[in-house]
């Protein structure tokens, strides 16, 4: 800490999310300076605000540690979802330096789509209706004899691009051998979910956690197909604006005690508390009732 009270942050990734973060961070007072591995060409001109040289990935997690010591880094913030996956927070505990953001453990909420359906599932929190697919052969036969509108969804993380929504069966077909046979996500793509298709208006939710108690931001809506009147494919992430009208006081309480904090609880009972920020993606039905969906 700085002879001021003030203390220096690192912000983990590249993209605009971190220089997001970076701005408003440097509105607290109790900032003195802000450092981001590698940054980009926003952060690069903010005063306070040094680029450093050094990647996200896990082959970086050890020189990001080095760095922070040196530096007298008291606070690191990931960006991406991937370092969380792959254990970042770890490597910062060891040397006794905080990380906003969650365990390996509790990480795999976000990291595979199949756990945290299976986890939905024991916790009885409203979601669609699914199954798990490893083989391409198992998941072409369940499709075949579906009668539902389906979503299929590469497992792992693919950048909010991983997730196809078909018309007809025979683009149902095709998303599976997209994923499972072309690999267009790579390995993410090693298990797929099939969901129903909920019918119904989009709205996401940053809810911060200390393993027990729950704080919710503003309700959001995503702008994620990537053409005119919700057409074509998703990505990930054509723009959001928050508040979403959608999300009301009676909405948002039934979405608190349905979903956030029966997700808080078993993520603690399972012994991986979330201790930074969960993110849910929410699908609301013609009668306003909420079931938490993946990205």
């Amino acid at each position: 800490m700085s002879s001021e009270g003030k203390i220096n942050i690192l912000v983990v990734g590249n993209g605009g999310r971190e220089h997001a973060l970076v701005w408003k961070l440097l509105q607290s007072p109790k900032v003195n300076h802000i450092y981001v591995a590698p940054g980009n060409g926003g952060t690069s001109n903010l005063e306070k605000v040094t680029n450093i040289p050094i990647g996200s990935t896990k082959e970086d997690f050890n020189k990001l540690v080095e760095f922070s010591v040196k530096n007298s880094i008291e606070l690191v913030i990931p960006g991406p979802e991937q370092p969380l996956v792959d254990g970042i927070s770890k490597f910062f505990q060891k040397v006794g330096i905080p990380v906003f953001g969650p365990s390996e453990l509790a990480a795999r909420m976000e990291g595979s789509k199949t756990f945290s359906k299976d986890f939905m599932k024991k916790y009885n929190i409203p979601t669609a209706d699914y199954q798990n697919f490893t083989k391409y052969e198992e998941a072409y036969k369940y499709i075949e004899n579906s009668k539902n509108n389906l979503v299929i969804k590469a497992s792992g993380i693919a950048a909010g691009k991983g997730v196809l929504i078909p018309t007809n069966k025979q683009e149902a077909f095709d998303a599976i051998k997209e994923i499972m046979v072309d690999r267009a996500f790579g390995s993410a793509g090693d298990e797929v979910v099939i969901e129903e298709f909920l019918e119904g208006d989009e709205l996401s939710i940053l809810c911060i956690s200390d393993g027990y108690t729950i704080l919710d931001l503003p309700p959001a809506q995503d702008h994620k197909r990537i053409g005119d009147n919700d057409e074509g494919l998703n990505t990930g992430g054509m723009g959001a604006y928050a508040p979403a009208p959608i999300g009301t006081p009676s909405l948002l309480e039934k979405v608190r005690k349905e979903i956030l904090q029966p997700t808080i609880d078993g993520m603690r009972k399972e012994g991986y508390p979330m201790v930074g920020c969960l993110f849910v993606g929410l699908m609301i039905d013609s009668n306003n009732v909420p079931k938490l969906s993946i990205d």
